[in-house]
């Protein structure tokens, strides 16, 4: 009899339990259901998670990165330094609010902005720094926090990907003037949808609560312009039962990335800096040769695999001039990441045999490509 191929292994696994469901339930049948004490109870409990700073949630991680930079009096005229290594929401809050993003390049090992660029890309117009978290791994805010504050500069950490992240145990969304967080559903936690801003300045929150309200705290009494990037009850009961579990969950990612770690040879599995909590929302090696042919063996094989980001930002069209990446962006990093990425499975859902198959699928799947690569 033919042998049954083995089941796929996928690069993310969300999980939506009973007690989401359950939470979910509760909250649409007591009839409160947008900003009501789900959404207050979701706010004080994951102070908790970041030092204990003021909470403002909101209904996506882009809200909070352009609501952060509105309350800060970010706008026209002003930039704001990023990296282009990232998902195109990071450069997209800023252009929300009228500034420019500025693109610097990327530590090559952290694959977060490098401070020594961001250093180099401060100019009269800088406002503030945006720094990524990105793939769970902290930026070097430790470097760049004080860059910021001899410029003057406010720090916005999109911290999206970086629920329970640290550097020097301070956790990520504790680092900067301002911190973001998502809860879309393939992040560490998820409440379905929704984000979360934290600030330790409290007439801060007060302006990033009005903002997101339509301008008021009470009903009718409307004292600035806002909007509405209200969080709804349903959401805010979700990411209460997965902020429960993000300890356990973090455990075991970080369990499973130190199992990938022993056993991947035939790529350049993600070093972790110094003092540097990573969290592994994505375990991202690097394939100096092809890539993609790489990441096409694994799919032969069902292992599941993904590109962040095949793009940089500042090659996408919206940030193009005169339809050509704006000739000031020199960012080889940034450029020879982008060709050599690779995301590999390491939800907390993988059994040790996922594991043990996906690092034998990506020392096979790159030792075949290099060798057809010789032969040709």
């Amino acid at each position: 009899m033919p042998v049954e191929p083995e089941g796929p292994i996928p690069a993310a696994s969300p999980v939506i339990g009973e007690e989401e469901i359950e939470a979910a339930v509760r909250v649409l049948r007591s009839g409160r259901v947008v900003q009501g004490p789900e959404v207050a109870a979701f706010e004080e409990e994951f102070s908790a998670l970041v030092a204990g700073r003021h909470c403002v949630a909101v209904n996506s991680g882009t809200s909070a990165l352009h609501l952060s930079l509105w309350a800060l009096g970010i706008g026209p005229g002003d930039e704001v330094v990023v990296p282009s290594f990232t998902f195109a929401a990071t450069a997209n809050a800023v252009r929300l609010t009228g500034a420019e993003p500025v693109f610097a390049d990327i530590d090559p090992g952290s694959f977060c902005v490098d401070p020594d660029a961001v250093a180099a890309a401060i100019g009269p117009r800088t406002a503030a720094v945006m720094p990524v978290h990105l793939y769970g791994h902290p930026a070097a805010m430790d470097r760049i926090g004080p860059l910021a504050e001899r410029h003057g500069l406010a720090v916005v950490e999109d911290a999206c990907q970086a629920h329970g992240a640290a550097l020097n145990d301070i956790p990520a969304g504790a680092l900067g003037t301002a911190g973001c967080f998502s809860f879309y559903p393939t992040k560490n936690m998820h409440a379905l949808e929704g984000g979360m801003i934290t600030t330790a300045d409290a007439e801060t929150a007060r302006t990033m609560r009005l903002l997101r309200n339509q301008g008021m705290e009470q009903r009718y009494a409307n004292e600035v312009v806002g909007a509405n990037l209200r969080l709804t009850d349903v959401a805010a009961a979700i990411g209460r039962e997965q902020l429960k579990r993000l300890p356990g969950w973090t455990d075991r990612r970080r369990a499973n990335a130190g199992f990938l770690d022993a056993k991947i040879t035939a790529a350049v599995t993600p070093p972790v800096a110094s003092g540097a909590r990573h969290v592994y929302h994505q375990y991202t090696v690097r394939l100096p040769g092809d890539r993609d042919a790489v990441q096409r063996n694994l799919d032969e094989r069902r292992v599941g695999s993904a590109v962040y980001y095949p793009t940089p930002v500042h090659r996408l069209k919206p940030y193009l001039k005169d339809g050509r990446p704006d000739p000031r962006w020199d960012l080889p990093e940034t450029e020879r990441a982008a060709a050599e990425v690779l995301s590999l499975p390491v939800h907390p859902s993988l059994t040790e045999d996922d594991l043990a198959r996906v690092a034998e699928a990506v020392n096979d799947a790159a030792g075949e490509t290099a060798a057809a690569g010789d032969a040709k």
